[in-house]
């Protein structure tokens, strides 16, 4: 045996020229225990870590050396041949595709880990370098969310993986998907790489949002970006913001107002409390503080996101003082009803009552 085929021991040809010569002399196919014998043997060398096709190029080989020897005629040879390395290779891609799902599952294990911070710091870190991070550098974690669920197979998935190695090929990166969403986790000292995530993440999910969490050090610092990413989402979703694109570290201020959810609850109500003696509730003027504080305090601009005339956004904002005693023009005034108005829509006041 030579070439591409002289690293294949004799073990997995075991029985072979024999199989060969009996097809040879007597014309019949391969018995269900030899093509499983077969499988089995492509099975070990694969896992043993041989190429394919040095298998099937010794299994060639061998054939060709027991010809001359051989009785019949070639035909015979060649079904028998074919059955063979047939069963040989069946066998050996049933050991990669097992491999693969152990790899997978050993992957998502570790994902779950790494972003529930559920396993040993030291042995998740000595794990983490399997799959290219190490953990005692810093990290960030960006996450996107589009209109439907995603997991690893996804073609969104794979779309926005293409477009990160074609980029950045193996920095340290790792793209997953997890309840739905995609996930990036990448150097500290790396923001390029989730801006670029976060491009074709919003671009590949058809407009969907993508919340960026602060390089955290340590191997607990996936788990408390990922977490601070999640965060941005569902603040995200209480206050409505439409940008493509959130950074936890530009929106440290809701975390710090919502740090003391009794204290803001008081303010709400306190506050805003009065709006629900309105004619048709606290909802079209708490409305009306929210678009005025959106649009930097222009009431023309307000009123356009309103869809209302200037006139009665700005009979709206009188009626606003006259319940609750505080003027959304005065500058003394302002930070406390804005600040009240962001407590009601992270608390989801009045619907859900402020306190509960």
């Amino acid at each position: 045996m030579s070439g591409a085929t002289a690293d294949i021991p004799e073990a997995y040809l075991e029985g072979y020229a024999d199989i060969l010569a009996e097809v040879c002399a007597t014309g019949r196919r391969l018995t269900r225990d030899e093509l499983e014998a077969r499988r089995a043997l492509g099975e070990r060398a694969a896992d043993a870590g041989y190429g394919l096709r040095a298998l099937v190029g010794a299994h060639l080989s061998a054939a060709r050396a027991a010809w001359p020897s051989l009785p019949g005629d070639a035909d015979s040879l060649l079904a028998g041949l074919s059955q063979a390395v047939d069963a040989v290779a069946e066998g050996y891609e049933r050991a990669q595709r097992q491999a693969v799902r152990q790899e997978e599952a050993a992957r998502r294990e570790f994902i779950d880990d790494l972003l529930h911070g559920r396993s040993d710091l030291g042995r998740l870190a000595e794990r983490a370098e399997r799959f290219g991070l190490r953990l005692s550098h810093s990290h960030a974690v960006a996450v996107a969310r589009g209109p439907v669920a995603y997991d690893e197979g996804d073609p969104v998935a794979r779309q926005v993986e293409r477009a990160l190695i074609a980029r950045f090929q193996d920095r340290g990166v790792l793209l997953t998907t997890k309840e739905g969403r995609l996930v990036c986790v990448a150097p500290g000292d790396q923001p390029e790489v989730l801006s670029h995530f976060a491009k074709h993440g919003y671009a590949a999910t058809g407009g969907g949002q993508v919340a960026v969490g602060r390089a955290q050090p340590g191997p607990g610092g996936v788990v408390q970006s990922y977490e601070e990413a999640l965060g941005v989402l569902d603040l995200a979703e209480r206050l409505r913001l439409e940008e493509p694109v959130l950074y936890a570290a530009d929106l440290l201020v809701y975390p710090v107002l919502t740090r003391d959810r009794q204290a803001m609850a008081d303010l709400v109500e306190a506050t805003l409390g009065p709006l629900t003696g309105a004619r048709g509730g606290a909802g079209p003027l708490l409305e009306t503080l929210t678009a005025y504080f959106d649009s930097g305090c222009v009431a023309a601009e307000a009123a356009r996101r309103l869809s209302l005339s200037v006139r009665a956004f700005t009979y709206r904002l009188a009626r606003i003082e006259q319940l609750t005693g505080a003027d959304a023009t005065d500058p003394a005034h302002r930070y406390m009803l804005q600040t009240a108005v962001i407590g009601a829509r992270l608390l989801g006041w009045p619907t859900t009552p402020p306190g509960s």
